[in-house]
C-alpha cells in the first residue's frame, strides 16, 4: 500500500472520529478551556506513528520534512514537538492542529473500559474539576447507553492501516520522527506524490 493511500485512510478515521467526537460534545456539554493545552504539555505522551503519518506526508510535500527531522533528532525536549505556546486560542495551543494525532483527538471526549468491562470518560483534571456536574452526568449517561468514541476501537482500526506502524506505541517525539523517517524512507525508492489529486 502506497504512503498516500496510508495517509487517505488515517484521514478517514480522523474525519469519522471528528462527526463522533463533535456528535458527543453536543450532548454532553463538555468542552475544553479554550486555549488550555495542560494535556499537551504533559512529556509523557505516547503514540503511534501511524496517526501522525498524515503530519509527515504533509511536511515532505512541502519540503519540510528532512529539516524537521534535523530538528527533531536534536530536541531533548519530552513535551510534544509540534505543540507550542500560542496566542491562537480558536486553536488551543497545537502548532499543527490538523495533522494533530489520534491520541489528540480522543483525549478528553472518549472513553476506555475500566477492570470491570464499564465504559469510563478518560478527560483531564480541569475538565473533571470546572465540569463537574456535566463529567458526573456524562459518565453516568454513558453507562446507560450514551454514545461515545471508544480508544480501543479507534486504535484498532488504525492498526488495520498499517500493524506495524499503527501497534508500536512509543513517546510522542519519537512517535512523530518515526512517522517523518517511513515517509523519507519510503520516498527514497518511489516517485514524488501526484499532489494535484
Amino acid at each position: 500500500m502506497t504512503i498516500e493511500h496510508k495517509v487517505q485512510l488515517v484521514e478517514k478515521l480522523f474525519f469519522q472520529l471528528e462527526k463522533e467526537s463533535a456528535k458527543f460534545a453536543q450532548s454532553s456539554g463538555l468542552h475544553c478551556i479554550s486555549g488550555c493545552g495542560k494535556c499537551c504539555s504533559h512529556p509523557n505522551i505516547e503514540a503511534s506513528p501511524l496517526e501522525f503519518l498524515p503530519w509527515a506526508f504533509h511536511l515532505f510535500k512541502n519540503n519540510e520534512g528532512e529539516n524537521t527531522l534535523n530538528l527533531l533528532s536534536q530536541t531533548k525536549n519530552k513535551i510534544c514537538f509540534i505543540y507550542t505556546t500560542s496566542t491562537n486560542t480558536e486553536r488551543g495551543s497545537c502548532n499543527n492542529y490538523k495533522y494533530r494525532g489520534l491520541i489528540c483527538r480522543l483525549f478528553g471526549f472518549a472513553a476506555n473500559t475500566d477492570k470491570y468491562g464499564k465504559l469510563r470518560l478518560t478527560t483531564c483534571k480541569t475538565i473533571k474539576e470546572n465540569q463537574t456536574d456535566n463529567y458526573l452526568s456524562t459518565n453516568k449517561a454513558i453507562t446507560q447507553g450514551l454514545s461515545v468514541p471508544i480508544f480501543t476501537e479507534y486504535y484498532m482500526q488504525l492498526n488495520q492501516i498499517d500493524f506495524t506502524l499503527g501497534k508500536v506505541i512509543l513517546p510522542v517525539n519519537e512517535a512523530l520522527k518515526r512517522a517523518l523517517e517511513e515517509v523519507l524512507h519510503y520516498y527514497a525508492y518511489h516517485p514524488f506524490p501526484d499532489i494535484q489529486k
